[in-house]
């Protein structure tokens, strides 16, 4: 009789508690959970659609040379950038993505002494190169009040994407940015973690003299579509 309870009892499967279950099924989702949140980060998205001419870099390159004779007198002054002229600009300057036409010979990269007595409007050649060795795309968007701007750089010999919308600005002499929603790859990220980051970002001591502004600009805002830089 013993022996034949035995038997019976090594022929039944052996029953998995649910607590057994529940920490497989825990386990199992968060494999997943990890792997989708790869594949989103690690998927680039398409730039979106912006205008990139010779035309509008030479006018770009024709209201910096302007507005950076009259703050070099002392002069009030204001530029004024759509989202053609702002684009081309970054793409010659950046070289993010290159001009051809005449603006590729009529606007000459700046040299130490422009960088030096125009900050606002030429990078120094260390932050340039930098730039240049992660950032492979900049495009930029301007609606009403929002600027977003798409970004395709380089981490570890890998393309990534990272889309930021906000509202710029100017405090106390320092550049200011509110953002307003953001994504890394296809991925968005939650408002209070972006926020947290662009806070630390500015915040610290690292960074908050490169945003610093110079002198004698007293305000930057997009405003109907364009940016503009005040100068006084």
């Amino acid at each position: 009789m013993d022996t034949l309870k035995q038997s019976t009892s090594q022929g039944q499967p052996k029953r998995v508690s649910a607590w057994v279950w529940a920490f497989r099924c825990l386990r199992w989702s968060t494999y997943l959970a990890t792997l989708i949140t790869l594949i989103l980060i690690l998927h680039k998205t398409s730039p979106p659609p912006v205008q990139v001419s010779p035309q509008a870099a030479t006018r770009a390159e024709e209201k910096v040379s302007q507005v950076a004779e009259s703050a070099s007198r002392g002069e009030a002054a204001t530029l004024r950038l759509d989202e053609s002229e702002l684009n081309s600009y970054l793409a010659s300057h950046l070289g993010s993505a290159p001009v051809v036409g005449p603006s590729s010979q009529s606007a000459p990269a700046a040299t130490d002494t422009e960088a030096a007595e125009n900050p606002a409007v030429f990078p120094s050649g260390g932050d340039v190169e930098q730039m240049r060795s992660n950032v492979k795309d900049v495009k930029v968007q301007m609606e009403g009040d929002i600027v977003k701007a798409y970004v395709v750089f380089d981490l570890h010999g890998k393309d990534m994407t990272l889309e930021l919308a906000g509202k710029l600005g100017a405090s106390d002499g320092y550049l200011k940015f509110e953002p307003v929603s953001g994504k890394i790859g296809s991925l968005p990220i939650p408002q209070s973690a972006l926020e947290s980051a662009v806070r630390q970002l500015m915040e610290s001591p690292e960074n908050r003299e490169k945003l610093k502004l110079p002198s004698d600009v007293s305000d930057l805002h997009i405003e109907n579509g364009q940016l503009v830089t005040t100068y006084h």
